[in-house]
């Protein structure tokens, strides 16, 4: 035995060992041993070791298994060259069984195989494809092409760089007369579409072309006009079937698969290319119309599919990011979509009839995508698909599945078409819904029930007129949901159906239940009795109380009440919010007709939900309150105290939304608007303010800023519920705000309560106000002069004859005080109205533009926002002033009106957007920059790039510090990326954006974090371009992954590092979710590497975890 082998065989005996230290030891030094040029084993030898190794894949400690896997990879890379040269010769096999293995093998070695052996194989195969001309067995010319398509479809991003010499070849064969040959070029080109879009589009016309000749290539049979088809249904059915069965029923006959491949294809096509939209309207939607015919199932399911993906492709998007009105380009396909209608449904007229079930699914599933599309549009079609719905729900032959899908199909009629349209026949209709209520097939009853309720909703709302008598229907729909809601061995998705049904039909149709609304209402109440109907009961409850027509609730209520009152301490929160919705629609509906005893039982219970745990159910409890005290004060006034303790206790949170603060406004309102009022104002006033108060007195630690704003809102509700008490109030703040013995607390509180009141107190306290005002903007404490900053400016808004001139004036004579003024002056033009405004508009413009050269940026950035603010007092006239300001020479100037821009842009409409086409507005109104994308791309995407000269050290002490001046301009230009990708991603080139993603994914910590995020989302949008460049996005998510801190770092260090592995480790869990990118071996390494590193493991697993309980992670908050 050579040493060598002696060596080993020691390594092996060690790999046995009971020690976990030994056997990893001498597994890593086994690796050493074995990557060693000179080693050579015998068989027995390599027999053994792969069989030591492949048993530690199952060893009990994980770094054992982990360095087991790491070994075997290497080695199984080596061998795909000589699995390449012993698979391509199979390709010439005689048999077919063993090419098409050849073919799969091939297809999937491609996707792990390295670039170089990749390159060999295309080749390899391209080489073998001879010239369309040239003599050639038609068997092998398929097998190549099949070959290609398997690689294409496995490793589609790897085969990019050949299609301009592949595509024509595959083009010409399409040409041969092999039918079989034809579908394998077809379906090669799907994989190429749907796998290389960006490299298919030189090809897309030809390719097009083909498949439009292709999709009706049927030359066994003759398809007849219209008219003979029409004469043709009247034939006798059976001979028909014998003509068929005799005449097209061929074996040989393979042209259904190149029409159902030529469909797939075009799918794939229209998939891919979304900017070809008007030209599919235009050359393929008549097409595939005119294909609807299709005597094949499986073809005619197809051609259905291609035609959905282009209405999915025309749906205009839905986004939060869109804008109210439709850009131009898809209203000009929504307006062609329009004009196929009447085509579409002449074309599936009888195939709502068809014999086929599946042919029936299939128009259901297109005319459902293209009611959501164009909502409206069938309503004059109405006739026809009412045939058809009727015609599948007595449809008893076939499985129960076309009957769901018809009633599917009308539920979804009823939320996208108006209700006119229905009611002609709803004598039609409702007799088979009846039956399906009726059916003992539990998916269908909870389908017709659904459909049922959609069908009371649409025919009789309750915010118009009745334009349909529904006396001759409401006996009918009450007697079949009435039948389901009384059986109780139901399934539990019938139940909960049939309530909901019931519900709406009360809520709706009350008052034409006549004695079936008592029994009604009683079966309500013993839903709400039991646990598994109970939620599904108070959403029921909620409409009927809630509905215009004020029904005699009176049976239900006194047991109803205390029912409620218990689910208020269920630890369940669906429950408890819907519970708290329906007592606040009781409340509003029959308030004083309440039961006292009931009230108070509630009431009660809602002290506890008053809590900062849950801000939703807090809201939603005080909006209760505050209905019940309107209408009941008397039961309020006896629980007013611990009620008011839990919300003077909420009010201090810093966290306070703003739902539920606008809520706390108004039960205080309510609280002080009874007669008499349930709590004083004064004892409400002082209990408000008695925090600020005891903290001033006793030193205790102060109170976030953010309380001190809540309470001075609560304080100005109070008033303006009592306008004679308002005078007085502002009275005692200004007093306390002058008084030199007042705590800063005291006055900041002061100082925000006069911003509110001032505006309702009269102009007594307001002339006084101003010196102390002024005053108070000396003062040593920041947060008293920031408050009184925000008072001046918001009592100034409420009086501006008075006050704008006073303040313009104090910033010309009081400079040391500009930037509290500035702040002023900006909560002036924000609160007061636009036309009160334009007379000191001249007066505030030229002030703010003498302040654009200030030497403070925070200055200067205040100056933006009140210029902006002022522009939108009179934008025809002072706009075109600003966009002049862009061409100042002053530096200074010219960055303070492009920050302006932002101030001039909101999310909701306004008159100056049509004068805004030449500013950025990427994330609040995208449809204004849209058409310039292609003049601003190119400036953006500079901006990304790092500059070197603006990068410069700092000598600080004995260390040197590198500082990048354009860090906050790259970071500027990533985060307008980030808008374009989410608002206007049809505009953009993917694949160029991704060159600048891939250089941001090597730039600074800031920028890392931002492309990080970006590269998830692009995950999400579109997987297929960053599928292809896969291998190179991988390298820097690595290095980021496995890099280490330097060791006597400071924490922060450690921490940053920690986030950016964290923010790394989500983009990598955001690919491994695109499909197909397991195949990159790039991948598949990292993945391992993942997995053997116990750190990143965990980190993984933890990132895995987030997803699963947020899953909206993928949003980044942009300012």
């Amino acid at each position: 035995m050579s040493t060598a082998a002696f060596h080993i065989s020691s390594l092996l005996e060690k790999m046995t060992s009971s020690d976990k230290d030994f056997r990893f030891m001498a597994t890593s030094d086994l690796m050493s041993e074995l990557q060693k040029d000179s080693i050579q084993l015998d068989e027995d030898s390599e027999r053994k070791v792969v069989k030591m190794l492949l048993r530690l894949l199952e060893d009990k400690n994980g770094e054992v298994q982990n360095l087991a896997v790491k070994w075997l990879g290497a080695p199984l890379g080596a061998f795909h060259a000589s699995l390449l040269h012993c698979l391509l010769p199979q390709l010439s096999s005689p048999r077919l069984a063993v090419r098409k293995r050849a073919v799969g093998a091939l297809g999937h070695l491609a996707a792990a195989c390295s670039t170089d052996l990749f390159v060999e194989l295309a080749d390899h195969l391209l080489d073998r494809l001879p010239g369309p001309r040239a003599p050639a067995s038609p068997a092998a010319i398929r097998t190549l092409i099949q070959c290609l398509g398997s690689i294409g479809r496995q490793a589609g991003h790897r085969l990019g760089a050949h299609l301009d010499r592949l595509v024509p070849l595959v083009e010409e064969f399409c040409n041969l007369d092999d039918d079989e040959l034809r579908e394998s070029c077809l379906q090669a080109f799907e994989a190429f579409l749907r796998k290389c879009p960006k490299e298919m589009g030189p090809h897309v016309p030809n390719v097009t072309s083909l498949c439009l000749q292709y999709v009706k290539h049927d030359p066994n049979y003759n398809y007849d006009s219209d008219e003979d088809e029409e004469q043709m249904e009247t034939e006798d059915s059976e001979f028909s079937e014998q003509e068929s069965e005799e005449e097209y029923s061929d074996d040989d006959d393979m042209s259904w698969k190149v029409r159902r491949a030529a469909a797939k294809c075009l799918a794939a096509l229209i998939d891919s290319r979304p900017d070809l939209l008007p030209d599919f309207h235009c050359a393929l939607a008549p097409a595939l119309i005119h294909r609807f015919k299709e005597r094949e199932e499986n073809v005619k399911a197809d051609v259905f599919g291609a035609y959905i993906v282009l209405l999915r492709q025309t749906r205009p998007p839905k986004g939060w990011l869109e804008v109210m009105e439709e850009p131009t380009q898809t209203s000009s396909n929504l307006q062609m979509l329009r004009g196929q209608v009447p085509l579409v449904m002449k074309a599936l007229q009888r195939q709502l009839k068809d014999r086929s079930a599946r042919a029936r699914q299939g128009c259901f599933s297109l005319l459902t995508e293209l009611a959501g599309v164009l909502p409206g549009s069938l309503a004059e079609h109405m006739p026809v698909l009412v045939a058809g719905i009727v015609f599948s729900l007595a449809d008893r032959s076939s499985s129960s599945t076309i009957r769901m899908d018809a009633l599917a199909f009308l539920q979804g009629l009823l939320g996208t078409e108006p209700a006119e349209a229905f009611q002609p026949h709803l004598p039609t209709l409702l007799p088979p819904v009846m039956a399906c209520v009726a059916d003992p097939f539990y998916k269908i009853a909870a389908e017709a029930l659904l459909v049922l309720q959609e069908l009371v909703r649409a025919l009789w709302p309750l915010d118009a007129p009745r334009r349909l008598d529904p006396e001759p229907y409401v006996g009918e729909m009450s007697a079949a949901t009435l039948a389901r809601l009384r059986a109780t061995d139901l399934d539990q998705e019938v139940k909960e159906r049939a309530i909901s049904c019931m519900g709406h039909l009360v809520g709706h149709l009350g008052d034409q239940l006549g004695d079936d609304l008592e029994p009604s209402l009683l079966l309500l109440l013993d839903r709400l009795r039991n646990e598994i109907t109970r939620l599904s009961a108070v959403k029921a409850l909620t409409l009927v109380a809630m509905s215009p027509l004020r029904l005699n609730l009176q049976p239900i209520l006194a047991e109803a009440l205390p029912i409620l009152a218990s689910f208020l301490r269920k630890n369940q929160r669906a429950l408890r919010l819907a519970t708290l919705a329906a007592l606040a629609a009781l409340a509003q509906s029959q308030g004083p007709g309440l039961p006292p005893s009931a009230v108070r039982a509630v009431l009660a219970e809602l002290p506890a939900l008053v809590s900062e745990s849950d801000m939703h159910v807090a809201q939603l409890a005080v909006d209760f309150l505050a209905t019940v005290t309107r209408a009941q004060p008397a039961s309020m006034a006896e629980v007013s105290g611990p009620v008011l303790a839990e919300l003077l206790r909420l009010l201090r949170s810093p966290l306070l939304p703003a739902g539920v603060l606008a809520a706390t406004e108004g039960f205080l309102q309510a609280l002080v608007g009874t007669r008499p009022p349930c709590v004083d104002y004064a004892k409400l006033i002082g209990l408000l303010t008695a925090p600020v108060y005891e903290q001033a007195a006793d030193g205790g630690p102060g109170l976030h800023k953010q309380v001190f704003h809540s309470l001075a809102r609560c304080v100005a509700a109070l008033a303006a519920a009592c306008p004679q008490e308002a005078a007085g109030t502002a009275n005692r703040l200004v007093g306390d705000a002058r008084s030199p013995s007042s705590s800063p607390g005291v006055k900041v509180l002061a100082f925000l309560s006069l911003a509110e009141v001032g505006q309702v107190a009269g102009p007594g306290p307001q002339r006084e106000l101003k010196a102390v005002l002024l005053e108070a903007l000396g003062s040593p404490s920041e947060d008293v002069r920031a408050a009184a900053s925000y008072a001046l400016g918001r009592v100034g808004a409420g009086n501006l004859p008075d006050f704008l001139p006073f303040l313009l004036g104090q910033m010309e004579a009081e400079p040391r005080r500009q930037y509290l003024l500035l702040h002023s002056l900006r909560e002036a033009l924000g609160a007061a109205q636009p036309d009160s405004l334009k007379p000191y508009a001249e007066d505030i413009w030229a002030l703010l533009f003498q302040r654009c050269e200030g030497a403070e940026e925070g200055t200067r950035g205040v100056v933006a926002e009140c210029i902006g603010k002022l522009v939108l007092v009179n934008p025809p006239f002072l706009l075109p002033r600003f966009r002049k300001q862009l061409a100042a020479g002053r530096p200074h100037t010219r960055c303070t009106v492009i920050t302006a821009v932002k101030y001039l842009i909101s999310d909701q409409p306004h008159p100056i957007d049509p004068l805004l086409k030449t500013f950025s507005a990427v994330h609040n109104k995208p449809s204004l920059v849209r058409d310039l994308l292609d003049d601003i791309l190119p400036f953006l995407y500079q901006e990304t790039k790092i500059r070197r000269d603006l990068i410069r050290e700092v000598e600080m002490g004995p260390f040197k510090h590198t500082v990048d001046d354009g860090l906050d301009v790259r970071k500027a230009a990533f985060e307008c990326m980030y808008s374009l990708l989410e608002s206007c991603l049809g505009q953009l080139d993917v694949c160029e954006f991704l060159n600048h993603v891939e250089d941001g994914l090597k730039d600074h910590y800031d920028i890392r974090m931002l492309t990080f995020i970006m590269l998830a989302r692009l995950a999400a949008l579109c997987p297929v371009p960053v599928l292809q460049r896969v291998d190179r996005l991988i390298e820097p998510l690595r290095a980021t992954c496995t890099a280490k801190v330097k060791a006597g770092s400071v924490k922060q260090e450690f921490e940053k590092q920690d986030e950016l592995k964290r923010s790394a480790m989500r983009a990598v869990a955001a690919l491994l979710t695109i499909p197909e990118v397991g195949k990159s071996p790039i991948m598949a390494d990292f993945s391992s590497q993942i997995r053997s590193n116990p750190e990143l493991a965990a980190l993984f697993e933890s990132i895995q975890k987030d997803s699963v309980s947020a899953p909206s992670t993928d949003s980044m908050e942009l300012s």
